[in-house]
């Protein structure tokens, strides 16, 4: 079979990728468990050597990488810089941190000592996706890698050159052949490369059908699983709130990647003493945002990264309508160019409002006070993040009980960070990424005991 890449700006094939045959991907599952064999046993120092090399690899880069991330999925050219950037900074926290991470946990007991030692689990298979082509990549492998696990890379046929860019990252660092390797084949391949006797661990993020799937053969063949999937995020404002600034953060945690996004926000839940002002400074300032050409500085939305990426959205969008929601700005579609669109009067049980959207559309909803506006968050299958904006701080922070998604953010847009744990609850999957949890997901905790 051949993969092919397409610019979804302007159609044209940015390249070609042939599968990799049986044969092949024998050679490639075998190449990494006899590779983790003495990865794993490589100094710890060694290894984070080498990936402070790869996050300088990534600089010394910067404009190739993101070229390639904006003329495959779309995303204007400077959210693209910021991506590999943001990746080398994840490949610096770890090469910073892994030693404290991974140190031994010396326990007292009854015997003469006894500590948990947090040795590498072997070959860890990533099913990724195509919306942050890099960094999902990146905040998977670094910590996995510096571990002393071998990674496996299966990415979204579209981003195929994207994956290629990133296995020559880590060849460029001078990482050990068949420490990361990119597999270019299909899902149907996803059983196979599960149950090799080199895969110790499988981690995917994207769709919640894609996930269940996964989750299913991981339990089928005894293989830990991290599952990181949709969200469909709230951004409750408070009466108090500063509108402008709430506004403000609202267009980014909304339109960034051109909201193609598990942890944009999607479900906007306002006060009603601030609704009207919030919604027409809102509705303004997405007006405002300037879409074209992906590869000129001054754009802000780009398109979609595929045409039936946009005919889904267009879709919900016309259902939600149809449901009782109004268009309060845009609505239109061009093949893969969706327009910036908010809906005003939804409520639970509408599709925008149900379902998670993936582009530019912002739901805005109605909520009497602070307890009605937590009770519509938590009507949601997603377990993501949620956004509260308000002058009052420590009540915010008094009331995060009332949210179970794995995030909560006051005065700032949900967003992933090397220092601090990253993952979902419900539907939104389960297992942490980044931080010492990330590191600590594909690591065996070893109990050590001698007996006196």
């Amino acid at each position: 079979m051949e993969f092919q890449s397409i610019n979804p700006y302007n159609g044209e094939q940015v390249g070609s990728y042939t599968e990799h045959t049986s044969e092949q991907l024998e050679r490639i599952l075998n190449k990494s468990g006899e590779a983790f064999k003495t990865w794993s046993r490589e100094p710890l120092d060694y290894r984070t050597e080498l990936i402070q090399k790869a996050g300088q690899v990534l600089r010394d880069n910067v404009e190739e990488y993101a070229r390639m991330i904006t003329i495959e999925m779309g995303k204007p050219i400077s959210e693209s810089r910021a991506e590999v950037n943001k990746c080398a900074w994840v490949c610096d926290y770890y090469a910073e941190n892994a030693e404290s991470f991974l140190k031994q946990e010396e326990i007292v007991t009854d015997a003469k000592q006894s500590f948990v030692r947090n040795d590498p689990m072997g070959a860890v298979f990533a099913i990724m996706p195509w919306n942050f082509p890099f960094w999902q990549v990146f905040r998977f492998a670094t910590p996995t890698l510096t571990a002393g696990n071998t990674g496996l890379l299966k990415h979204a046929p579209n981003v195929f050159g994207c994956a290629t860019m990133i296995e020559e990252v880590f060849t460029k660092a001078g990482f050990p052949e068949g420490v990361f390797q990119n597999l270019i084949v299909h899902h149907d391949q996803t059983e196979k490369i599960i149950a090799h006797e080199s895969v110790k661990a499988v981690t995917l993020t994207g769709s919640e059908m894609a996930g269940s799937a996964v989750a299913t053969l991981a339990g089928k063949y005894i293989k830990k699983s991290l599952l990181e999937l949709g969200g469909n995020n709230a951004f409750i404002v408070w009466e108090d709130a500063d509108i402008d600034q709430a506004v403000k953060t609202a267009v980014s945690a909304r339109m960034l990647n051109c909201g193609q996004s598990c942890i944009a926000a999607k479900r906007f839940i306002l006060l009603e003493g601030i609704y009207d002002e919030f919604v027409s400074k809102f509705t303004e300032a997405v007006g405002n945002l300037k879409s074209g050409d992906t590869m000129d500085l001054a754009t802000q939305v780009g398109p979609l990264a595929r045409k039936d990426l946009a005919d889904q959205l267009n879709r919900q969008i016309k259902e939600s309508v149809e449901q009782g929601a109004t268009i309060l700005l845009g609505g239109k579609q061009n093949d893969c160019y969706h327009e910036p669109t908010i809906l005003g009067d939804v409520k639970p049980g509408m599709t925008a409002f149900d379902e998670e959207t993936f582009g530019p559309l912002a739901a805005v909803i109605k909520a009497n006070n602070i307890e009605e506006a937590f009770e519509l968050a938590e009507n949601s299958k997603y377990g993501l993040g949620t956004t509260v904006f308000t002058e009052n701080t420590k009540k915010a922070v008094e009331m995060a009980y009332m949210v179970s998604d794995g995030a909560y953010f006051v005065n700032e847009l949900v967003k992933s960070d090397p220092r601090l744990p990253f993952g979902g609850t419900k539907r939104s999957g389960y297992g942490r990424e980044l931080a010492k949890e990330g590191m600590m997901e594909f690591v065996n905790k070893k109990t050590v005991y001698v007996k006196r």
